[in-house]
């Protein structure tokens, strides 16, 4: 498998992905590349990300099946679907509302009956379901997203894209931040590419 070839490597996440499919995920004029290795363009100028990232994400995150987990960025849905397979619940926000319509449509065709979806700001979180196990953001965020590390446990995890300043090289690094005691440990991961995490929810013609 490609994946494995890349260095994914845990076994639950890699059963996750070859039970999802992601062609169910993706635009039909791009059915033909759905498992190409190749982020994707989805609708509202959103994209579905590529097979490895979403394999690396998922692993850093370390999940159980005891696991609470906030995603910020349904987007299509496949990330989601994904966390699904590993956790025990989901929650997923998305600010278009077009596109969580469409996600939750695929949740119920694929019978992933462990997710909880909503049209929200995800900059804001889900404080109502705090405190979560992990977190997963689909999206960079401009900085330190603390408005996110104060929703999670002791301990808990949580992967974010966030923005490299100029000064330091531009573009995005993909960062893992660690709850603790008294604030949080941050480790740089790979660089990627993300759309932005923008507040507020979308207006939608």
């Amino acid at each position: 498998m490609t994946l494995r070839r890349q260095g994914i490597t845990d076994g639950r996440v890699l059963g996750a992905i070859e039970r999802t499919p992601r062609d169910v995920f993706v635009e039909r004029a791009f059915e033909a590349q759905a498992y190409d290795n190749n982020a994707l363009p989805i609708e509202c100028g959103q994209t579905i990300s590529q097979p490895y990232v979403v394999g690396f994400m998922t692993t850093k995150l370390e999940l159980t099946d005891r696991m609470k987990v906030l995603e910020i960025g349904t987007g299509s849905g496949y990330q989601a679907a994904v966390l699904a397979r590993l956790c025990r619940r989901l929650y997923t926000i998305e600010r278009y509302r077009t596109l969580l319509r469409e996600a939750e449509s695929r949740f119920r065709k694929l019978n992933l009956t462990n997710v909880t979806a909503k049209v929200g700001d995800g900059t804001k979180g889900w404080p109502e379901q705090a405190p979560f196990d992990r977190i997963i953001v689909t999206a960079a965020a401009p900085d330190v997203p603390h408005a996110l590390i104060d929703q999670l446990k002791p301990g808990g995890i949580a992967i974010v894209p966030i923005d490299v300043p100029v000064a330091k090289g531009g573009g995005q690094e993909l960062v893992k931040f660690t709850k603790t005691e008294d604030g949080f440990e941050r480790e740089d991961l790979i660089p990627v590419r993300f759309v932005p995490l923008v507040e507020g929810v979308a207006r939608e013609l």
